[in-house]
């Protein structure tokens, strides 16, 4: 299984405090090998209200399917909600799908 994760650009704060990434504030993304090319994925993406349709979108665009919309908390800021998605197909076509879905969730940088 190969695991990405995803923290957002911008801070998330509860109160006083800045809430890491980990503390569950990131996106994950899992990619399971199945042979032949193909791959099944599942994971969780974090958003916020104005990012949900942006998601949902690009994710029934390519095919991949919405498990569930919730929330954890109730005072983080900004609002934050979770999307938990699965698929299986072509994994660089579901990689291609993911990449718009992810953009909308405005990640931060990769850290090298």
């Amino acid at each position: 299984m190969y695991k990405f994760t995803a923290a957002r650009k911008d801070p998330v704060t509860d109160g006083k405090h800045i809430l890491p990434a980990g503390l569950g504030v990131t996106t994950g993304i899992n990619f399971q090998p199945l042979g032949a090319k193909k791959a099944a994925i599942n994971g969780d993406f974090v958003m916020t209200s104005d990012e949900i349709q942006h998601v949902i979108k690009a994710l029934r665009k390519g095919g991949i399917d919405i498990v569930e919309l919730h929330n954890h908390t109730l005072n983080e800021q900004p609002r934050l909600f979770y999307m938990h998605f699965w698929a299986t197909g072509d994994g660089a076509t579901l990689a291609q799908t993911l990449a718009p879905a992810l953009d909308a969730t405005h990640p931060a940088p990769p850290k090298s």
